[in-house]
């Protein structure tokens, strides 16, 4: 996992280098603009993605964890 994000953000860098050459060179001001702004759009759609799939990952875990015995249905709080 770590190897694919240290490959994304080396892009990211990459393409936030080449929006800054073409605003240096005062030429096409407004593609090194959409540039930046689909480059942010894209990061924070991917952590959205893995904030909601490490939340999933941790709620089957959780779910995987109960131990449920078979002879045993009754809830405890309906008994006392």
């Amino acid at each position: 996992m770590l190897r694919t994000w240290v490959i994304f953000y080396l892009i990211s860098f990459v393409v936030l280098l080449f929006a800054l050459f073409l605003s240096s060179q005062g030429i096409m001001l407004w593609v090194s603009l959409f540039l930046v702004i689909i480059l942010i759009g894209v990061n924070l759609f991917t952590l959205y993605i893995e904030i909601n799939r490490r939340k999933n990952r941790i709620n089957k875990l959780k779910s995987i964890s109960k131990v449920d015995d078979p002879e045993y249905h009754l809830d405890q709080k309906k008994l006392w």
